[in-house]
């Protein structure tokens, strides 16, 4: 249970905005035992209106989540509680999602660049072709490889394509901003103050914050030609950032920030790690960083594709109603027929970071129906996983004990045993699936000044998980992913990979790490499947 501060709080309640790509949320928790007593959702629309670009409004967004605030908060009336009771607010986030707006008007000067938007891609390769760099030449100085996933790369974008984008830099009126800047903005903006804020977590997305001062870093600004008046000011992600100006919860302190794959790491209760680099792809982030406590890092390995991919089935291919369905249809086949799927719709993320890759199925005859393609589209996200474990291997000599899941995805129970099979792990899905938004209200009752967790013991929270065992011999498990880097390599456009896609056996010294230092990753989706690692400690 939460540490209790007095009696009179005994009857605290935390909301918590998250605001994901494909729906906006707005969730209320009971503060004493953690538990969701109701919250409100509403779908966002993505606009493609090219091959690889994926926008959404951010008028839609905003108007959106303010409505799940206010229709979360009649449903809680409605149950008998009192609004004033909801002492914190904390907000979670689709990461990278890039925003620009008129610091006066508050208009939106282009729709939000959405982080799986591959539009970026030739103002990548022109940069590494103008400064003759390669795509890891800033790990360095702030933990990530030139992509076109990353806000910077977003941002630069629009300064060279839109007019209007560059008058406002001009005229000192532009603002850039990740969603949760953009909600604050609107949230917690009044005459006296514009709030023009950010968390750590978000920041260390943006390629544009030095991952150990914390800071922005001028030099980096300099690589992509970005001003930095445009930036918001950086905080904790746990900490008072301001108060709601109007609506239902008008004056309730919004008190913790944090990206939805490090909500959802604080929500799976990970908390304790070093900065370190990855030679295999993989990513540095800042995990959260509590008020005036030193930061907290973590590995991520990202998968562009995952959730997105069943979507894809659904909406394209019309081969499965709905996204439950592949639960039955997949089981309706005892493997895939020798069908492989490689899900590189927007080019493959971690560890191979190939914007040149393109999706493929591949091994089909005649005996091929689409239950097997269902069953090879799931096990693609399992190999897309088993890639990301052995990158961490790779990179801290240390083995994995299990994996910790979350997510849309974890309900289904033919794919969390697949994913024991294909990785040779032991599986765990919590039974409440709302970690996201779990672990920023934890993070929100944390901040100084709410003071409602202490978030310091692993027993304050207690979760019941489901647990799966690998079922299959590791000889079986190893050919299976054999073939399956196979199609990974046929889904390159190029055949020359910048990060070795070969496990390497050698290990150098220099950037081996503690086994206290990696401890998960997560998995980026649409509404897919997120995961963390925890290893033994020895």
């Amino acid at each position: 249970m939460p540490n209790r501060k007095t009696k009179s709080q005994a009857h605290a309640f935390v909301g918590a905005i998250d605001q994901g790509t494909s729906s906006s949320r707005f969730l209320i928790f009971d503060a004493s035992n953690l538990e969701l007593v109701t919250y409100h959702q509403e779908p966002i629309k993505c606009l493609t209106p090219q091959p690889g670009w994926v926008e959404q409004d951010p008028n839609e967004i905003l108007e959106k989540t303010t409505l799940c605030m206010e229709k979360a908060v009649e449903k809680f009336e409605g149950l008998g509680h009192q609004k004033s009771d909801i002492k914190a607010i904390g907000v979670t986030n689709q990461r990278e999602t890039t925003i620009l707006w008129d610091k006066q008007t508050g208009k939106v000067l282009h729709n939000a660049l959405v982080w799986l938007d591959a539009r970026t891609q030739e103002t990548v390769d022109f940069l590494l072709k103008q400064y003759n760099k390669r795509q890891d030449c800033l790990q360095e100085q702030c933990g990530l490889p030139i992509s076109t996933y990353f806000s910077a790369l977003k941002i630069r974008w629009l300064i060279d394509n839109k007019e209007e984008v560059r008058k406002a830099i001009e005229a000192k009126r532009c603002m850039f901003g990740t969603v949760d800047s953009w909600l604050l903005y609107n949230l917690l903006s009044n005459d006296d103050k514009i709030v023009h804020v950010t968390d750590v977590t978000n920041a260390s997305r943006t390629m544009l914050m030095n991952i150990r001062t914390l800071k922005w870093d001028s030099n980096l600004c300099h690589f992509f030609s970005i001003p930095e008046h445009i930036l918001p000011e950086i905080k904790s992600s746990a900490t008072i950032f301001g108060h709601i100006n109007k609506g239902p919860l008008q004056g309730v302190p919004v008190g913790a920030v944090l990206g939805d794959q490090q909500a959802a790491l604080v929500g799976q209760k990970c908390w304790s790690e070093d900065l370190a680099y990855s030679r295999n792809g993989l990513l540095t982030t800042v995990a959260y960083k509590w008020n005036d406590d030193d930061a907290v890092y973590a590995l991520e390995g990202s998968i562009a594709i995952a959730g997105e991919c069943i979507k894809w089935l659904r909406d394209n291919l019309e081969i499965i109603p709905d996204s439950q369905s592949t639960e039955k249809i997949a089981a309706s086949v005892s493997d895939t027929g020798g069908v492989y799927f490689v899900p590189a719709f927007s080019g493959l993320f971690a560890p191979y970071w190939r914007s040149d890759a393109r999706g493929l199925i591949m091994g089909m005859t005649q005996y091929t129906t689409k239950a097997h393609i269902v069953r090879a589209a799931l096990e693609g996200i399992c190999y897309q996983t088993r890639e990301i474990t052995d990158a961490m291997y790779d990179d801290s000599g240390v083995r994995l004990s299990k994996l910790k899941v979350d997510g849309g995805m974890a309900n289904n129970k033919v794919f969390l045993q697949m994913l024991a099979n294909i990785v040779g792990l032991n599986v765990s899905a919590p039974s409440l699936f709302e970690t996201t938004a779990l672990g920023v209200a934890l993070a929100a009752g944390k901040a100084k000044g709410i003071d409602l967790f202490e978030l310091d013991d692993e027993d304050e929270i207690e979760t019941k998980m489901n647990s799966f065992i690998p079922r299959i011999q590791g000889k079986e498990r190893e050919e299976h992913f054999h073939a399956w880097k196979k199609a990974v390599i046929k889904s390159f456009e190029r055949f020359t990979p910048p990060f070795n896609i070969e496990n390497k056996s050698v290990h150098d010294d220099k950037s081996h790490l503690s086994s206290r230092t990696i401890a998960w990753a997560t998995i980026t989706t649409l509404f897919g499947v997120l995961l963390y690692m925890s290893s033994h400690h020895h």
